[in-house]
């Protein structure tokens, strides 16, 4: 059987692919990320009114947890057809399913107008952001990597990792924008609505761009491969699903511990502590948005430079001063907090945000590496995606939980420490990943043929 091996990808195509992804990226993110700054900030009070601030707020992180629940759905549905169809082809229609569903919570009627029906609506828009972005990731971060060349896997692989802080950026500044413009009164009535409108837009430019791309070279070689073997042997390929849990069950669970102390600590530093600052610090909405906003940027800055470093010394040791660095930085971030000036806030939220960095920069390649070519769309995202149920899911609900219970910052950072310490322990069990193969023919052959 004649192999069919991946071309080199040009440097000015391969430029054009990450920015195809991170332009994609940072659109759902945004869509993601506006929603959970809402509900810290007004869903409380348009859709759950006559609680008790606080528990409005419970009930707001709620329907924004329900989004985290769709994810690992999102990453079998779009793993399975990522992995049998292409990279390309499902991240456009997770874009598609994404920006739709923004759009559709900026048009939607408040409590006050259709009474119960409009949590309910909330919510289920709210799933249908979670399922796409479920299946966002996986392709985005692949489709880089595995263009990418492997000296530099770990820097290129990076750039779809910025669109979080890109769409955590833009989402907070024009929140943060809108509530220095608007009076309350009027961002309460209808200025929340204009930056999930300005979705739609967003989503026509990223598909235009998303569309211009090449299908992943190895997916494309491995694919080639895999219709030879089926014409020369009638073999049949395991599905990737079943071919993961057979041969990369290990790689699934460390992948999932891995993502705890990221998945958490992001949540915390970027969500609830819109909550924390403006409800037992007495900050206002403009100081805590404006402190996210400035720190999202760093966090930007930083992502590739903690990609490149992971490309020199290896992906565990970049993960694990990550891991370790939030772990201890939380209770100097809640001391910081608890100054209730600007200047603590920032930095406080900052060198949260730089910590959590050196975890989520090597990620992309460091998931990529730990599968097989059929089923590594597949194999990522069910590692990513499913962590997120338990980790940056119930976060933002258990801190405001604690808070609201204990009246105080300690068992917060105590449940960060604890989530960092899972980390530790399963980037202790991984192996290094950095100088393997992604199109491993070998391997690919052995675990799709079900060996």
């Amino acid at each position: 059987m004649a192999a069919a091996t991946p071309s080199p990808t040009p440097p000015g195509s391969l430029k054009r692919i990450v920015a195809a992804s991170l332009i994609g990226t940072t659109i759902e993110w945004y869509d993601f990320f506006l929603y959970g700054s809402a509900a810290a900030l007004v869903f409380n009070k348009l859709f759950f009114p006559g609680s008790d601030p606080l528990v409005g707020t419970l009930l707001s992180f709620l329907t924004y947890a329900v989004g985290f629940a769709a994810r690992p759905l999102g990453a079998l549905v779009f793993g399975h057809y990522g992995d049998r169809l292409g990279r390309k082809k499902l991240l456009v229609l997770s874009l598609l399913l994404m920006g739709g569903a923004t759009f559709a919570i900026g048009l939607l009627p408040t409590h006050a107008t259709i009474g119960t029906a409009a949590p309910v609506l909330l919510t289920v828009l709210r799933l249908v952001q979670g399922f796409a972005l479920g299946g966002e990731w996986g392709g985005a971060v692949l489709l880089v990597s595995e263009h990418g060349d492997a000296g530099r896997r770990g820097f290129w692989a990076s750039w779809p990792q910025t669109g979080a802080p890109a769409g955590q950026l833009l989402a907070t500044g024009v929140l943060s924008a809108l509530t220095a413009l608007l009076s309350d009164a009027a961002f309460t009535s209808w200025g929340w609505r204009i930056p999930f409108l300005l979705s739609g837009v967003l989503v026509i430019v990223g598909l235009w761009i998303r569309l211009s791309v090449d299908e992943s070279p190895v997916f494309k070689a491995a694919l080639a491969r895999a219709e030879a073997r089926r014409t020369e042997t009638a073999q049949v390929e395991t599905m990737p699903l079943v071919a993961v849990v057979r041969h990369h069950w290990r790689d699934v669970l460390i992948a999932m511990g891995a993502r705890m102390a990221e998945n958490i600590s992001y949540y915390v530093i970027t969500a609830f502590i819109l909550v924390y600052a403006t409800t037992s610090t007495g900050l206002s909405k403009q100081t805590a948005l404006n402190a996210v906003l400035v720190a999202s940027a760093v966090h930007f800055a930083v992502i590739p430079a903690w990609g490149a470093l992971s490309d020199r010394i290896g992906r565990r040791p970049v993960y694990l001063i990550g891991a370790v660095g939030v772990g201890a930085w939380m209770f100097p971030f809640f001391a910081l907090v608890d100054t209730r000036s600007f200047g603590g806030l920032l930095l406080a939220v900052t060198v949260g945000l730089v910590l959590h960095g050196a975890m989520y920069a090597p990620q992309a390649a460091f998931f990529s590496e730990m599968f097989s070519t059929r089923m590594r769309y597949s194999g990522a995202s069910i590692g990513a995606q499913f962590s997120s149920v338990a980790a940056g899911a119930p976060a933002p609900l258990i801190a405001t939980a604690l808070l609201a219970d204990h009246g105080t910052s300690t068992p917060i950072a105590l449940y960060v420490i604890a989530a960092a310490l899972i980390t530790v322990v399963a980037i202790a069990c991984a192996k290094e990943t950095r100088n393997r193969d992604l199109s491993d023919e070998v391997e690919e052959e052995r675990v799709t043929a079900g060996r």
